[in-house]
């Protein structure tokens, strides 16, 4: 039996209404660092399914001249990343930027509007082209037309099934944070609070640890502070196709840009991709095994990943800089955390600020940006515990990246009506 639809606009199928941060005084530092999540359009697009991680929050006077939404919103973004969803995990705030879908679940749930939003991404973003800047109104998000299933049954049997594959995710998801936060408050506890493994052999007669003056503050006696370009065999930013955006491809060699670099992780969502040919001309901007990646312009500068080996040969775009190593006495892996650390991200953050014209990191800051040198067994037994965490997060990343596929399949048939779905009526 076929299945019967009709047709709704967004706002006849529930309550839809603008972030507010339209009038805020941008620069205004007493709006931030409260206990409200502020949700922006990156956020949106590095969620899977739920919005739970963020990286700004507002104050109670931020949050006086916004909005608090309610956790299960679905979100949706109408400017800069265009038709991107996720539902919140948490409340929170968001700017004008982002539009907020609370649903009538007598006619559908959130999930089954994430996953349509989904399906017809490409034609919100296609109306959404301007001369200027890509902008999707509410106006024209009213314009779009909803096929909902008139049975209802059939809404949540489509949502379940989609939501079983972005579950499963999900999970994977939480064990990727863990092995993060555990490799993390390791190199807090040694490189940063000093209590490393044999850290009991360098106090004094008080039981004091034993530090010394460095250029990053006092360190453990024996320990030293080098610049980062005296244990690297390259380091540079990479390089646009000719064509730009007209040559990138649907499989091939991937091209990865500061939209896919986040802290320790990569984002495949948009990941672009170029043929054999355009690879050839960016022969000197290879990203091999073990690159740590580093954004070096716009809002995204700092941030700072190693590319999972199963994306590898990949090449880099201009606003990413590579950074191969070729000593062992660091690691990928310690300059990665070191890179991303409180202390590490605010000198970043400073000498990229403090260009003349925008955000900016050059070749000459990365070379000399300076990294503590902990003795060489240190380092080892940390890159011994964290390599493995490495590992099992690709591991994750892969299983993720092959969950993903086989949803994104199944998606347009399921919203289609191509594929007919078993209900169970009480």
């Amino acid at each position: 039996m076929a299945w019967e639809f009709k047709e709704f606009n967004l706002d006849e199928l529930g309550f839809l209404g603008r972030g507010k941060s339209k009038h805020r005084p941008r620069n205004d530092p007493s709006l931030y660092g409260g206990d409200y999540p502020f949700v922006q359009t990156g956020d949106v697009k590095a969620a899977n399914l739920y919005v739970n991680n963020f990286e700004q929050s507002y104050s109670k006077k931020g949050l006086a001249q916004s909005k608090l939404w309610e956790k299960e919103t679905l979100v949706i973004t109408i400017a800069a990343n265009i038709a991107e969803t996720a539902v919140l995990g948490l409340d929170a705030c968001f700017p004008d930027s982002v539009v907020g879908f609370i649903p009538n679940e007598e006619l559908v749930d959130v999930y089954f509007i994430k996953y349509y939003i989904d399906f017809i991404k490409r034609e919100m973003q296609s109306i959404s082209q301007g001369t200027t800047q890509d902008n999707l109104s509410l106006d024209k998000l009213r314009t779009f037309k909803f096929k909902i299933p008139k049975d209802r049954a059939k809404v949540s049997k489509i949502s379940e099934t989609l939501l079983n594959y972005d579950n499963l995710i999900e999970n994977n998801n939480r064990r990727i944070t863990i092995l993060e936060d555990m490799a993390q408050s390791l190199y807090r506890e040694w490189f940063v609070n000093f209590r490393y493994p044999s850290h009991k052999d360098n106090l004094d007669a008080d039981g004091n640890p034993k530090l010394v003056d460095s250029p990053l503050g006092q360190i453990p006696e024996g320990w030293e502070v080098g610049e980062l370009k005296s244990f690297c065999s390259k380091i540079g930013s990479g390089a646009t196709p000719r064509g730009g955006k007209g040559a990138y491809k649907k499989e091939g060699i991937p091209l990865i840009r500061s939209m896919n670099i986040y802290d320790s992780t990569l984002i495949t969502k948009d990941l672009a991709f170029i043929d054999d040919e355009q690879a050839a001309r960016l022969k000197n901007v290879i990203v091999e095994p073990d690159d740590v990646l580093l954004n070096i312009t716009g809002a995204s500068v700092a941030r700072c990943s190693i590319v999972p080996s199963a994306y590898t040969p990949a090449r880099v775009n201009q606003h990413v800089a590579i950074i191969r190593l070729n000593s062992e006495r660091l690691s990928p892996e310690y300059v990665m955390y070191t890179l991303i650390s409180k202390n590490g991200k605010a000198r970043l953050l400073s000498t990229a600020q403090g260009g003349a014209t925008r955000e900016a990191l050059t070749k000459t800051d990365i070379e000399k940006f300076q990294v503590v040198l902990p003795p060489s067994e240190v380092v080892d037994k940390f890159n011994s515990f964290v390599k493995d965490a490495v590992k099992q997060k690709e591991v994750l990343f892969l299983k993720n990246e092959n969950l993903k596929n086989q949803r994104d399949m199944l998606l347009p048939k399921l919203i289609s009506g191509q594929i007919e779905l078993e209900c169970h009526y009480v």
